[in-house]
């Protein structure tokens, strides 16, 4: 009697996603170096007679990958409105949020010049959403445990990021906004840096959280940006000063800092390199100097070669599925 011929069950059907399900905030913090470095182009047509179109080639490159990353997180938030409160609970995607709604701001600079009208509807719908960020955050650490409530660089995103503002909204007219965010933010700032510094004597960093520190840079760059656009300029030499001895350290110390390889985090690289360099093609016009101007070109030429393929990198994780589980992004 012959047997009967054996066949193997079939695999078990993978369960259905929905798209867009586990959207991971990690995605944002390149797409802001992004914006950053075609900012930072755009500013080389005055300091070094560039044209400004390379700039605005690369903004509306990022501008484009901004919007659909964007519609994805939403996406994810409109099948599931908790994992907004999930996200921001953890580092990565607390990073993340922040970075997605302070990219609002770049939009809107990089829109300006094109349009007030749109500029002005985006700086407002981020501005919105920064003021809830902020609160949830803050609503976090008041009720959160204590041991929460440790002062991280991503800090400056959240409470120094406002400064971010006045790039768009100084070519509207809001002068003394401008002025105000600037007082405030640099005050903010100052506690950070200041907090985060006892911190660091105390304890060291793990490795893997490293790439934050990198954020330090950002406000000094961005603070003394905008210090020289609403007129503050000896303020602004000394936070020129203060993001080349923030700068200094994090090239002396590349090697520590990069020593648990490459993560999302590395995200945090992108940003503090893009604002360096415009703040110092402005602090180089300025002053008229030779020196400050070789740095400008040498950042923005640094930033261009670094911020790319850390934003690329991180994109393909995504696509592949995998920066959602790294940086243990909530699913809907």
């Amino acid at each position: 009697m012959s047997k009967k011929p054996y066949f193997p069950p079939p695999p078990p059907i993978p369960e259905k996603t929905r798209l867009f399900q586990r959207t991971p905030p990690a995605i944002f913090p390149p797409i802001m170096g992004l914006f950053g470095l075609g900012l930072a182009w755009r500013r080389a047509a005055d300091g070094f007679g560039v044209t400004g179109a390379f700039g605005d080639m690369i903004l509306g490159a990022v501008t484009l990958l901004y919007l659909f990353c964007l519609v994805a997180y939403v996406g994810k938030l409109m099948q599931r409105s908790a994992t907004f409160k999930e996200d921001l609970k953890i580092l990565p995607g607390r990073a993340g949020i922040i970075a997605m709604v302070l990219s609002g701001y770049l939009m809107a600079a990089t829109v300006v010049p094109f349009s007030t009208t749109l500029a002005t509807v985006v700086f407002g719908l981020a501005l919105a959403a920064h003021a809830i960020v902020v609160l949830r955050v803050a609503h976090n650490l008041i009720t959160g445990p204590i041991e929460a409530r440790s002062v991280t660089p991503v800090w400056h995103l959240i409470f120094v990021g406002f400064i971010l503002s006045p790039l768009a909204a100084l070519p509207l007219g809001l002068h003394t906004y401008s002025t105000v965010v600037f007082w405030i933010s640099l005050a903010i700032a100052l506690a950070i840096w200041g907090a985060s510094l006892a911190q660091f004597i105390r304890a060291d960093v793990p490795p893997p959280l490293r790439p934050l520190l990198a954020m330090h840079l950002a406000p000094a760059s961005v603070l003394g940006t905008i210090a020289f656009l609403i007129g503050q300029v000896q303020i602004a030499y000394g936070l020129s000063v203060l993001a080349v001895a923030l700068l200094s350290f994090l090239v002396l110390r590349a090697r520590w800092l990069t020593v648990a390889g490459f993560s999302p985090l590395w995200g945090a690289f992108t940003f503090p390199l893009a604002a360096f360099s415009t703040v110092m093609q402005i602090a180089a016009v300025h002053t008229g100097s030779d020196v400050l101007r070789i740095i400008a070109g040498l950042s923005l030429v640094a930033a261009s070669l670094i911020i790319p393929p850390i934003a690329y990198k991180v994109v393909m994780m995504w696509s592949k599925g995998v920066l959602a589980v790294k940086t243990n992004a909530a699913q809907a």
